[in-house]
């Protein structure tokens, strides 16, 4: 039980580092693709999470996938 906690704890400790690293990377505001690209990845990562039972595989795929459709939807010149 104490070994499930420490690593849900450390789980949340590097999520938490992760969204501090993108908020200073954030000095100015984000470009369409940049929005399209993270709102692809978000969505990809949760439909590969259900998709597969939580598999973090089927979740790092689904995020890439998803990133990858998001990135292709706001392209500069992609028709609307």
């Amino acid at each position: 039980m104490i070994q499930v906690f420490k690593m849900s704890l450390l789980a949340l400790v590097a999520q938490l580092a992760v969204v501090a690293l993108g908020l200073v990377a954030c000095s100015s505001p984000p470009t369409r693709q940049e929005i399209g690209i993270a709102s692809g990845a978000v969505v990809g990562g949760v439909v590969g999470s259900v998709m597969t039972g939580g598999s973090t595989l089927g979740t790092a795929a689904g995020a890439a996938g998803g990133a990858l459709v998001g990135r292709e939807l706001t392209k500069n010149g992609s028709k609307k």
